[in-house]
C-alpha cells in the first residue's frame, strides 16, 4: 500500500485524492492537517529524507508526498501511478469534482 501525505487546502494534494477514491486497497491518504500526529509523522520524513531537499530550497511543503512499501519516498504522483494537476491528461479540478470532460 502506497502511503500519500497532503491536505485538502493544496489544489496538487485534492487532484491526487480523487484519483484514489474506491482505491483504498492501494492507497493511504493522510491527512497532515487532520491532527498533530500525521504532521509530525510527516515533518519527520521531509526533515530526514534528502527526497525533499529541492522542495525545502524552494520553499516548498512537499506535498503530496508518496511513501511506498519499500521505504522508497517521492513527491511525484508519476511514481505511484497517478497523474499530476496540470500535466498533460489532466483534468481540471471542476472537471474532475463534476465528472465532466471524461475526468
Amino acid at each position: 500500500m502506497i502511503k500519500i501525505y497532503g491536505m485538502p487546502t493544496c489544489p496538487y494534494c485534492d487532484y491526487v485524492h480523487e484519483q484514489i477514491k474506491g482505491r483504498e486497497d492501494e492507497f493511504e491518504y493522510i491527512d497532515i492537517g487532520e491532527n498533530v500526529r500525521n504532521m509530525s509523522a510527516f515533518t519527520r520524513l521531509r526533515d530526514t529524507n534528502p527526497v525533499f531537499d529541492r522542495m525545502k530550497a524552494i520553499g516548498d511543503i512537499g506535498i503530496p508526498a508518496f511513501v511506498f512499501e519499500d521505504g522508497r519516498v517521492s513527491v511525484d504522483p508519476a511514481d505511484a501511478g497517478l497523474i499530476e494537476l496540470g500535466k498533460a491528461g489532466a483534468c481540471s479540478l471542476e472537471d474532475h469534482r463534476n465528472g465532466t470532460n471524461n475526468c
